[in-house]
């Protein structure tokens, strides 16, 4: 299979030839001339090659754009619609533009890089580009995984963002947030109660029912979550997990439970269905003097409280439904528990004057 270009009446064209056989041992060749271009010419023989693989009763390779559509279609079993709607929105955007016609095969990590930093510099910001990034990656990968193809061309490229300064709130000011709160008879009250007792994420607590909830065990079990999206479905992660509840949760949530009117556990408060549960917080935070989180914040503040406190890694994971050590650790990072007390092995100290009289140098220079 190769592609020539010569020269007829002044004037470069291209031949296309493919030589092979079929099932049958039965030879295949076809010779295509007068191609206008090299791009017609990539793609008459892209054709060709397609032709001699049905012959031979072999895999047709694909396109990009017919490959992704085979792993949407296979996705669909597999993620959240609104992740798949993710891939459909921002792939179509920026990928297929430029690869939508392209045989994957010939695909090389130098393609790559083009595409990502060079042909996609419209891409708003770094975040963006390092998330498009995986979701090419995870495509190429299927595709290996399949046998399409050999090797995944985006091994070893990354997208290189600052890491993300996650606010959260100090022991003081999580009594004067929930303290406030509770005095203003504030509607998110027992949801922020909720959040940061448990740490749950803020979908998990808007699906929580009541009978999720062992009083005896002193246990949430946390098996599904609500967005606005798909609705109420499984967690994050796909997987159930058991959050305990302590003494002073188990006794607003008995009192709590007389006033139910409802299976579901938490209020259904509007701001929080279309998602605005992050400017409530920040805004009640700046009304009362404290630092502004957001609401995903205080899952943060009850995971880095927990690790401060000497709770074990293992153990926070498994609270808060976190599949991979590398999450936690930020958060232990975020806490300072991995450097704490690394200073108190210095060979040098203050220095400390007791009823004496002291006179600098720059004095006794001058008294001379």
């Amino acid at each position: 299979m190769t592609i020539k270009s010569y020269i007829e009446e002044d004037k470069k064209l291209y031949e296309v030839y493919v030589n092979g056989y079929d099932s049958a041992k039965r030879r295949f060749q076809r010779r295509i001339r007068g191609i206008e271009n090299l791009k017609k010419a990539e793609a008459i023989e892209f054709e060709l090659k397609r032709e001699l693989a049905r012959k031979k009763e072999e895999r047709v390779p694909y396109r990009w754009g017919e490959w992704f559509d085979e792993c949407m279609k296979r996705m669909k079993y597999d993620l959240q619609p609104s992740t798949v709607m993710g891939y459909e929105t921002s792939l179509r955007k920026w990928i297929h533009p430029h690869w939508e016609k392209i045989e994957i095969g010939i695909i090389t990590k130098a393609d790559v890089y083009d595409l990502m930093f060079t042909k996609c510099s419209g891409i708003p910001t770094q975040y963006t580009r390092r998330n498009i990034l995986k979701m090419v990656k995870r495509i190429f990968q299927m595709a290996v995984e399949d046998g399409a193809i050999d090797r995944n061309p985006c091994t070893g490229i990354n997208v290189r963002v600052s890491e993300v300064v996650q606010k959260v709130l100090t022991n003081k000011e999580v009594e004067i947030f929930l303290n406030e709160a509770k005095l203003a008879n504030h509607r998110f009250y027992p949801v922020w109660l909720m959040a940061l007792m448990t740490g749950m994420r803020s979908g998990e607590l808007y699906a929580l029912r009541w009978s999720d909830i062992d009083f005896d065990a002193q246990t949430i079990s946390v098996t599904r979550q609500w967005t606005s999206k798909n609705g109420f479905c499984a967690t994050k992660t796909r997987r159930s997990r058991v959050v305990p509840i302590n003494d002073d949760l188990l006794s607003f949530l008995r009192e709590y439970k007389v006033k139910a009117e409802t299976e579901l556990v938490l209020p259904r408060l509007g701001e929080w269905e279309h998602g605005e549960q992050a400017r409530v917080t920040r805004d009640f935070c700046l009304g009362i003097g404290i630092t502004p989180v957001k609401f995903h914040d205080l899952r943060a503040t009850f995971i880095t409280n927990l690790l401060a406190r000497g709770e074990s890694l293992a153990r926070v994971m498994s609270i808060v439904g976190h599949n991979e050590l590398k999450t936690t650790n930020l958060y232990l990072r975020k806490a300072g528990v991995d450097v704490q007390g690394g200073t108190n092995k210095l060979g040098y100290k203050v220095p400390k004057v007791e009823n004496a009289d002291v006179i600098s140098l720059f004095e006794r220079k001058t008294m001379k």
